[in-house]
This record gives structure tokens, sequence and C-alpha cells, in this order.
């Protein structure tokens, strides 16, 4: 699955005490008999709502995940450029995106409040230019000395994009209503459908783009050097492309429909915190959360190296071009499929012990590297998703524990789990444009040649290496730092639960 580890940070729930200012002080029992009111009266969502909410997700999360599984595939053997300037396209878009994560914060609390809201209007106004954006990534340019710098240029500009367009959307949930059960209810649809968008992007895009890619594309020529781009592969990505870009406009459309702004609803979120800067010098302070954010920077490069990398292994590694749909479906079904029971696992057995499922990932990449058949692939491809599945879904459920932790010890007041989430985010994305800028690289120097139906053998054992070897190593390393010391350990349930941070389970 592809997140594109990248989440996004929700924002804090929990009942703030009143301004010094206040000349009465509310006790804890009446604000919870006002929580419970809101729960039950005036704070309730409508199923449409929160459908709707939901809803407005879909459109990252289908073209993040179709990105993921085929952008390089599509960059490498349809828009025939040079490894090491896909290199520079993958790395210059996911930096991109992690400097965009600050910078939308920063913006977005300085906007004013408009008719439609604070926080719809960015919504709304980045829809139309993210989703043009998006057609125009998988379109073939007339001219190519100069299409490395324009991908590099559009890759960028959409993952720019994308933050300034799940920014506000994530942070809208403060301003649905001021019930924190109905807000963890309506995160709760948002992350049900976002994973439904990941798995519709890789399987639509995948099921119109796999005409581009079959072994037939090399059978209708006798030379082994590189094939002339079709039309009817250019014409496949567009159309792909025009289906993924209209998400974006129906589903903003729904969500600005069936969802609006309460301008009270965030009012005990409002106080006085730290700023960016101070809070996230304490927060890189914090052991466990270096901690955890090391060994995520592993963890997460990893699944993003063996997704990025699975389809290039089955078209130039092995005998598998027909089975790439399959795979990515079945890696997909696998995740969505095993949320549950890893969420059953954590609460049953512990964080520390649910990490172990990372490394069932390991031995069978290994096996995939070493024999790639068929029955093989399925179920490496099965195994991987299960792994996936955790992968995504641990860090978001360690953070709050790591931010419990911190406040307990240093109680500096409201905002600062803003800046965990944003920093934990800003620091995977970094991490994996490096290990995707550097891998592909790696193509490079193995002599991989754009458009050929057959690679040199050193671009064959790259690949392997790259499906294999590359992230085991990432995540035996990033295991190894979650394991040493003790994990954090919560004040109470109910503060626990009080906090409710969900996030959204990307794959891109």
């Amino acid at each position: 699955m592809a997140v594109s580890p990248e989440g996004t940070p929700a924002p804090p729930v929990e009942t703030l005490p009143s301004p010094p200012e206040a000349h009465t002080l509310e006790p804890a029992s009446v604000s919870a008999k006002r929580g419970e009111r809101g729960d039950s009266g005036a704070g309730r969502l409508s199923f449409c709502t929160k459908v709707c909410y939901g809803i407005g997700g879909v459109p990252n999360q289908v073209a993040s995940s179709a990105i993921a599984f085929y952008l390089q595939l599509f960059l490498l053997d349809v828009a025939q450029i040079p490894a090491a300037q896909v290199s520079l396209v993958l790395f210059g878009g996911k930096v991109s995106g992690a400097a965009a994560d600050p910078l939308a914060g920063f913006f977005i609390n300085r906007s004013r409040r408009t008719g439609s809201g604070r926080l719809m209007p960015w919504v709304l106004g980045c829809t139309p230019f993210i989703a043009l954006a998006s057609f125009f990534l998988w379109f073939l340019p007339p001219f190519t000395s100069l299409r490395g710098l324009w991908y590099t240029a559009l890759y960028s500009l959409f993952q720019a994009l994308a933050t300034f367009f799940q920014v506000p959307y994530t942070a809208l949930t403060m301003l649905l209503t001021p019930s924190p059960r109905e807000r963890d209810s309506a995160t709760v649809y948002r992350m049900t459908l976002e994973m439904a968008g990941t798995l519709m992007g890789a399987t639509v895009h995948g099921l119109i783009v796999s005409g581009a890619h079959g072994s037939h594309r090399c059978k209708e020529t006798a030379l082994p050097g590189q094939v002339a781009v079709s039309p009817n592969a250019t014409r496949l990505y567009s159309v792909a492309a025009t289906v993924v870009a209209v998400t974006y406009p129906v589903c903003s459309s729904l969500l600005c429909l069936g969802v609006k702004e309460r301008p009270g609803a965030s009012a005990r979120a409002a106080g006085q915190g730290l700023s960016f800067l101070a809070g996230l010098r304490l927060t890189v302070r914090h052991p466990p959360y270096l901690k955890l954010v090391i060994s995520f920077l592993f963890i997460s490069a990893a699944v993003q190296v063996e997704q990025s990398y699975l389809v290039l292994f089955c078209a130039h590694a092995s005998r598998l071009h027909d089975h790439v749909q399959s795979l990515v479906l079945t890696i997909l079904v696998s995740a969505v499929l095993s949320t549950p029971m890893w969420e059953w696992v954590l609460q049953r057995f512990g964080k520390r012990m649910s990490a172990f499922g990372i490394f069932g990932m390991v031995p069978f990449a290994i096996l995939l590297a070493a024999m790639p058949t068929a029955p093989v692939a399925y179920v490496v491809a099965f195994v991987s998703g299960v792994s996936i599945a955790v992968s995504l879904l641990l860090p978001w459920s360690m953070l709050p524990d790591v931010v419990d932790e911190f406040q307990l010890q240093h109680q500096h007041g409201p905002g600062l789990e803003t800046i965990f989430y944003s920093s934990y985010v800003f620091f995977t994305k970094l991490s994996g444009a490096g290990a995707l800028g550097i891998s592909t690289l790696s193509l490079d120097f193995a002599g991989y040649k754009s458009g050929a139906c057959k690679q040199a053998e050193q671009v064959v054992v790259t690949l392997k290496v790259l499906i294999g070897a590359m992230p085991t190593c990432m995540i035996l390393i990033g295991l190894c730092i979650l394991m040493v010391g003790p994990t954090p350990k919560v004040p109470s349930r109910n503060s626990s639960r009080s906090l409710g941070r969900r996030t959204s389970y990307s794959l891109a």
C-alpha cells in the first residue's frame, strides 16, 4: 500500500482550563456533564455529515496510492527519462511535501474566518490546482530534453498542494462539533473512507494502465534495446490521470455541501502555548519520542522502498508482468482486512509485541528475491500487506502515549500535540525522500536503460537487493531501536482516551 507514511497531525480534543482572566473556574464534573449533553444533543453529527467529511479525504489517498505504485514505472518506461533524473523527481517531491507541512500550519493558523469558515476556503481553494497538478503529473510533454525538470516541478507542486489540502481538512475535525465522542466517530469515518480511497486508487489506476506494461509490449519488436513509447500507453495514462483528477472536485463538493464549520466548536481548544520552535526544541529532546521517530524513519522508508520497486521488480527482474495488478491488489486488500485484527492485537498483547508483526515482511521479501515465481509472489504480497498494516497503525498508536508522558513531565499546556505529529510527519517524509532518491540513483549506476525490454544483469541484481536486502536491513534496524529501553507509560486510561488523537493510515 502506498502516506505517504505520510499522515497529518490531529488537533488536541481534551478540555482545557479556563483563561486566567475568567472570574470563575468551571469544575471538571460540570465540564464532563456538558460534554455528555453535547454528545446527546446539539453536538451530535448526522450520518450524512460524517460520510461527507470522510469523503473529503478520499482524493489525496487515491492520487497518493497511484503515485506510490506506478509513478516510478511511468517515469522510467513511458516518459523514458534517465534513472538519475527519476531520483531527483522523487527526492524533490518528497522534500517539497515535507517543507510544506510547517508552512501550511503557519499560514492556516494566521488565516481569518470567512463566510464559508476558516478552513474550508483552503480546501476548496486548493482543489482546482491540485487536480490539474495531478493530471499533468501523468501527461507526456512533446519535448524530451527537459522532461526530468518538468516532472520534478510538477511532483513538487503536487506534494506541496496535497499538504495544503490535507492539513486544513484534518484540522476541520475540531470545527465539526464540541463533542469529543462525535469527533472520534467522524475520524473513524474519515480513516475508513481514506483506506477505501487508497485501495481504489491503486486498483482503478492499475487496471487502466495495465495494458501499457504487459509482456506483449516487447514481443512486438525483435530488438532488445529501447522500445518507442506507444501512443496507447500515453492514452491509457491520460485516462487514468483524468479519473484520479476528477475525484478532487467531486469529493470536495460533497465535503462543502455536507459539512459546516461551527465557529464555537473549537473554543475549548483555544489557549496559550509555546511557539512552534520552542516546542520543537523540547520535543526533540524527549527520549521516547526520539526512539519512536528514529525507529520508524527506517521502518517507513523500508515500506516505501518495498512498494515503489515491486512493480519494477515484476517487470524487469522476474516473469511476473501479467501479475502486477493482482499483486498490488493483494497487498492492499490484505492490509485493509488485517487492520481490525491488529487493533485487537494492540489492545490484547500490547504495542511492543505487535511490532514483531512488521518482521513478517523480512523472510518473505528475501524469498521473493530468491524465487520470483507467481505462487511465491502472491504469498509475499499477502504477508507484506499484513505487515504494512501494523507498520502504519503502530506509530499513530504509540505517539499519544509519548505525548501523554511528555505532558505529565513538563506541563506546558495545549499546542504541543500538533508539534509532535507534524514533526513526525516531516521526518518520515524526509527519510522516504532519501531512501527513494538513493535507491533510484543506484539503478542508474547499475546501467538501467529507460524503456528497454531487457535490462542488464547488474540491474536485475540491483532490483533484487532493493526488493529484498535493503528493506530487510532497514526493518531490522528500526525494530532494534524500537525495542531498546522501556516503552512510555500512559498516566491513566481516561487521560489517554480523552486525547482522541487519530490520523490517516496513508500508504503513500
